[in-house]
């Protein structure tokens, strides 16, 4: 099995800090709000915790060849034998995307593409090219 580590983009990253920062703000000017803090505080911890489950979560990884991602809730797997192209270096706006970066790779099956962002594209073109040579690889 080998894996690979999602690349982490600077609009994750932003996101998670103010969603941390955001709460340490609302403490501050606590006295001015009409709400008790632990209240307010419990409504602001969710979007903390599902930015941290999507953080800490996304990876990718082969076993027996197939491709495996989790993100998250989003979890599957591809028949590496079934993936007939790989756009690289591009980033796919809609669909699945289990990724928190942009210009990943674009992964094309027959009737369905799944976008993923590992933190070196080439090291997994390598590795789904040693399991199906047939994969067209496009720039």
């Amino acid at each position: 099995m080998k894996k690979y580590k999602a690349k982490k983009g600077t609009g994750i990253k932003i996101l998670l800090a103010l969603s941390i920062l955001f709460p340490v703000l609302v403490y501050v000017f606590e006295s001015q709000l009409p709400l008790n803090f632990s209240v307010i505080f419990l409504l602001l911890l969710i979007p903390i915790l599902m930015l941290s489950w999507v953080y800490l979560s996304t990876a990718y990884w082969i076993d027996n060849e197939k491709l495996f991602y989790k993100s998250a809730f989003l979890k599957g797997d591809l028949d590496i034998h079934q993936i007939s192209g790989i756009t690289k270096n591009r980033t796919l706006w809609t669909g699945v995307k289990p990724a928190m970066a942009g210009k990943g790779l674009i992964i094309k099956m027959k009737y369905d593409e799944i976008y993923v962002a590992p933190e070196d594209n080439e090291e997994m073109i390598e590795d789904l090219l040693k399991i199906n040579s047939g994969i067209e690889v496009v720039e």
